[in-house]
Formats: C-alpha cells, sequence, structure tokens
C-alpha cells in the first residue's frame, strides 16, 4: 500500500475508535445513542468521500492537513471525555471517602 492509502485508512481507524469510545462511554440510552452515531457516522463518510475525491484529483497536500486537523479533533475529543470521565471519577471517590 502506499503512504497515502495508509494515512486514509489510519485516519479512518481513528474514527472509528473515536465513534466506539463515545458509545462505550455515553450516559444516554440507546436509541439517541443510535440517532448521533448515525448522525456521525453519515456526516463521517461524507468526509471520507471528499477526501477521497480529493485524493484522486491529486490534491494530497489539501488532504493531509484535513487528516490531521480531524485527527486532532478526535484526540481532542477524546481527551475531553477522558478528563470529564476522571472528574466523575474524582467526585464519586469523595463521596464515598465522605460517607466512611
Amino acid at each position: 500500500m502506499s503512504k497515502t492509502s495508509n494515512t486514509v485508512i489510519a485516519f479512518a481507524a481513528g474514527l472509528a475508535a473515536g465513534a466506539a469510545l463515545g458509545i462505550l462511554f455515553a450516559p444516554e440510552d440507546g436509541k439517541s445513542t443510535r440517532n448521533k452515531l448515525s448522525y456521525k457516522l453519515s456526516s463521517y463518510r461524507e468526509r471520507l468521500l471528499e477526501m477521497l475525491k480529493k485524493l484522486q484529483n491529486g490534491e494530497k497536500d489539501s488532504l493531509f492537513s484535513s487528516a490531521k486537523e480531524e485527527g486532532q479533533k478526535v484526540i481532542s475529543d477524546v481527551t475531553s471525555q477522558a478528563e470529564d470521565m476522571l472528574s466523575a471519577i474524582d467526585a464519586l471517590m469523595l463521596q464515598i471517602n465522605e460517607g466512611k
């Protein structure tokens, strides 16, 4: 595989990982989660199709900057969710310790 193909595959894997983490830690009911997931997957599909068109048209520089930007968004979202979870864990631990 070419370096470009590997980059697109890595980007898609990152999107999938972000979506999977979002589902696993979603505090909402199943129907709401499925609706959000469906919307996000549709949005990701459109972005991937757009990226593939750019790749086919030889717009590699634009594609790489878009992939990097999207990757940073995924990392930022996951980091934010992890920080929220840590805050919730700290609050629960405090409640448990106060209850002793």
